[in-house]
């Protein structure tokens, strides 16, 4: 993610912030330039942009912007659709928590900031995402739902471009207790959104086209039954030696879960290297043969074989600095060739798909 600063008065702030902590500007991420942009409400109740790339354009906040607090894009001014109150993000999500659970506001305003972060990634890539509103049939859409008192009975997945999450996965001592009792290295919101995405856009971009070939070759057949799989999963457990061609043990039980775990790792990867370079990040050891990182070519300029070149250095710094603080490694993973070729073919799928637009 790029990094951003209050357009009244320089301040470093941040993709969540709805206000600016140095001179008090009211803050809001503006979809059309991809930018958080600083305000100045009008004597109407408009908002007027201070951002270089939309100075002096008005807007308003997103309904769960100025209602509910767990939004922070904005919304054309009244004159340009008033029809329009709830922003893109929040168009795309249909069910929302109980709201008479206290807790499930924390847990609301959690999914819509990782949901948030997911569709930032979208429009830096160049991949477009339209509502149910607006495509019917291939449109994208959130449904945030709770079970019982346990977090039973909902499972978080993807049906025909519908997104389902449950909300459990919100609670932090729920998920870091799941995530031990499947002995995964890694489980976070986030996390979820990108795998799950990964599905829809398995849809739209590989089914039913020439990419279906190549995608076999690379991840195996789809076609394979998936309840036989999925139980087999359970059952078994991965096979011998999986951390040789997958990047997790549950990307090992089909095709599909394959894609969908490589397409959410390489989102990882991306994400994170644009931040290391939107804040000048490098690596300059006194001794040559430890991992140096100097090169800042942004990464939608860059190729795939240069994001690994650099990712390597980069993820050996930040489980550096966590074991410092006695954390656990901020990337517990290895990426052995098969892998790496995996990705290199969601790369390669990103890339036609923003060369389209």
């Amino acid at each position: 993610m790029k990094t951003f600063h209050c357009n009244r008065c320089n301040q470093l702030v941040f993709f969540e912030n709805t206000h600016c902590e140095n001179c008090g500007a009211r803050l809001g991420y503006v979809p059309d330039i991809n930018q958080i942009s600083a305000f100045e409400e009008t004597e109407d109740g408009r908002w007027r942009s201070l951002h270089p790339l939309a100075q002096d354009l008005f807007y308003r906040p997103c309904h769960n912007y100025a209602v509910e607090n767990v939004c922070n894009w904005v919304v054309p001014a009244p004159e340009v659709d008033p029809s329009e109150t709830l922003c893109r993000s929040c168009q795309l999500t249909s069910t929302i928590p109980n709201l008479s659970n206290p807790e499930n506001r924390v847990y609301w305003y959690r999914l819509e900031a990782a949901k948030r972060r997911l569709l930032y990634t979208f429009a830096e890539l160049g991949l477009q995402v339209k509502s149910r509103q607006e495509d019917p049939e291939r449109g994208l859409e959130f449904q945030f739902l709770e079970g019982d008192a346990h977090g039973h009975g909902v499972m978080t997945g993807h049906n025909n471009g519908i997104i389902t999450l449950n909300i459990a996965e919100a609670d932090d001592a729920h998920r870091e207790k799941t995530r031990s009792a499947l002995h995964e290295p890694y489980r976070t919101l986030l996390g979820h959104f990108r795998h799950e995405s990964g599905h829809y856009f398995f849809d739209r971009l590989i089914a039913d086209t020439a990419r279906i070939a190549p995608f076999r070759t690379a991840f195996g057949d789809e076609q394979a039954d998936y309840a036989a799989a999925l139980d087999r999963h359970y059952k078994e457990g991965p096979p011998a030696q999986w951390e040789d061609n997958f990047i997790s043990a549950y990307a090992t039980m089909h095709p599909w879960e394959d894609w969908a775990e490589t397409w959410a790792h390489y989102l990882h990867i991306v994400d994170t290297l644009d931040t290391a370079v939107s804040c000048g990040l490098v690596l300059v050891p006194d001794s040559p043969h430890e991992p140096t990182l100097t090169d800042q070519t942004p990464v939608e300029e860059t190729t795939f074989d240069n994001l690994m070149k650099r990712w390597f250095p980069l993820t050996y710094v930040l489980n550096s600095l966590n074991r410092s603080l006695g954390m656990p490694d901020g990337y517990p993973f290895t990426l052995p060739p098969a892998v790496i070729d995996k990705m290199r073919f969601v790369h390669r799928v990103v890339a036609a798909a923003a060369d389209k637009r």
